[in-house]
């Protein structure tokens, strides 16, 4: 039976389930996926359990913030001025964006004061962490076509084209 390792064809199925800041337990419907392994990157935790794992294989694993959405940095808690943003817009609790100079600049609302806005410009889910559930659905060989077309997928995807 064929373990997984670097560039093999690797199928799982897995839910993924979130803890939210307000505690409430989030789960997504069950998804399948398939990869060469070693080449289209996966989440360090996931690549570091299925590394030697064959079909039929189960895992449950904990990926920290910094592998899925990112720390919350407090640093990116900002006080800015109410000049400039629509007033219709600013509600307390709610998402904010707007295009600026050809940019979005997007946030959350923290506080509204008399001048200013207390704003939080961390991405909506980041300090969270997940919990995986996953099955080894099928592991081969990959072909070297797959293993070229996989390198090309992973290099339009880091450059943020995939």
């Amino acid at each position: 039976m064929e373990k997984i390792e670097q560039d093999s064809s690797v199928t799982i199925k897995f839910t993924m389930r979130t803890k939210m800041p307000d505690g409430e337990l989030k789960e997504r419907p069950e998804e399948e996926i398939s990869f060469i392994f070693g080449v289209q990157t996966q989440a360090q935790s996931l690549e570091e359990a299925l590394e030697g794992a064959q079909a039929g294989d189960r895992l449950s694993l904990h990926l920290p913030p910094t592998e899925v959405y990112g720390e919350h940095d407090p640093s990116l808690i900002r006080e800015i001025p109410k000049k400039g943003l629509i007033k219709q817009r600013i509600k307390e609790g709610k998402f904010y964006r707007q295009m600026k100079m050809g940019s979005l600049v997007a946030f959350k609302i923290l506080e509204i004061r008399p001048d200013t806005v207390l704003v939080d410009f961390n991405k909506p889910m980041a300090g969270i962490s997940v919990t995986i559930d996953a099955e080894v659905v099928s592991v081969r060989k990959s072909t070297t076509d797959e293993i070229k077309a996989a390198y090309e997928m992973q290099a339009k995807r880091d450059i943020g084209c995939g």
